[in-house]
């Protein structure tokens, strides 16, 4: 994977054109109000689908989460940068790709299996599966291989809630996750650049953490489609390639799974892919990154890249005594 500049014609949004957040909280909080009672209920999912059908994001009220570590300071990355440098190869290879050409993608009707070991298996509906917990927004890093990073306030909740629903056997290990491979509606699912559909895995104590977000949205907003529509899997002290996109299926299995780019290159990409800066990449270092969106481009001031990303306080006693470099 090359690191490829960004497109020459962008240019950085001015202050006037990026929403305020008085703005679009006032929104959700009155959509919020509506929704209070059945004819408000209505009246939410018509406005959602009507903002949907002009190509607006619908309005995704979370409250601000108690979860440790998934609030920070840090300034948030803007939203136009967030939504339009992306990667999602289902849609194209190039950054600004998935922008571009996810408009095709169809985010209803959309359902999510749960399968494999467990005593309930089932298939959710996206609105069933919306209602299952409170959403809250939680500020959480999302760090690329390639050297970049972001701050995105992600709206969801943990994925525990659903792993406790579906009561897992005691010989399930692992969660496979599996992405949506649609080539009538995804142009590049077919290519040989990875084998479709895309998969991801975690360990199941991993699965459960707290921080393990289980997303529908962002910036106060459902998912545009280039960031993963409907939902999609946020693991913040991992490589973001590890946040499967456009989930239909959450597996239950008790062998590690195979994952998409550790099957395509498994010598660059492990089945953990933890942020290390002690673990380069072959072709690249991974001790310095840079952050979306500030001045500079590619060559803005790289900061030091934090050991998981900076969340070493909450999920460092997942790898106690592991060999980090072994286990990337």
């Amino acid at each position: 994977m090359l690191i490829r500049p960004r497109d020459p014609g962008f240019v950085h949004p001015r202050a006037s054109e990026i929403t305020p957040r008085a703005v679009y909280e006032g929104r959700r909080d009155l959509l919020r109000l509506l929704a209070g009672g059945a004819a408000g209920a209505a009246l939410a999912s018509w406005a959602g689908r009507e903002a949907l059908a002009q190509g607006k994001s619908a309005p995704l009220k979370g409250a601000k989460s108690a979860v440790a570590g998934a609030q920070t300071m840090e300034k948030l990355t803007d939203y136009k940068d967030a939504t339009t440098y992306n990667n999602f190869y289902e849609f194209g290879t190039d950054k600004s790709d998935p922008a571009k050409n996810a408009h095709t993608l169809k985010t209803r009707p959309w359902t999510v299996e749960v399968e494999g070991l467990v005593k309930k298996p089932g298939k959710y509906d996206i609105d069933e599966l919306l209602r299952l917990a409170a959403q809250e927004e939680r500020i959480y890093r999302l760090r690329c291989v390639e050297g970049w990073s972001m701050v995105i306030p992600w709206v969801g909740y943990s994925l525990s809630e659903l792993i406790r629903r579906a009561e897992p056997l005691g010989s399930a290990k692992y969660v496979e996750f599996v992405t949506l491979a649609d080539p009538k509606t995804m142009p590049y699912v077919g290519s040989r650049i990875l084998d479709w559909p895309y998969t991801e895995g975690l360990r199941m104590d991993e699965a459960m953490h707290p921080l393990t977000l289980l997303a529908f949205g962002m910036y106060g907003e459902a998912l545009p489609n280039q960031n993963g529509a409907p939902v999609r899997l946020v693991v913040p002290w991992k490589y973001g390639f590890k946040s499967a996109k456009s989930i239909v299926k959450i597996r239950f299995v008790e062998k590690e799974p195979g994952t998409a780019w550790n099957k395509a290159a498994a010598n660059e990409y492990g089945f953990y892919s933890n942020v290390n800066p002690d673990v380069d990449h072959p072709r690249w270092s991974q001790a310095t990154e840079r952050r979306i969106g500030e001045p500079g481009g590619l060559f803005a001031k790289r900061r030091k890249t934090l050991l998981f990303n900076g969340y070493e306080a909450q999920v460092g006693q997942l790898y106690a005594g592991m060999d980090l470099k072994k286990y990337y």
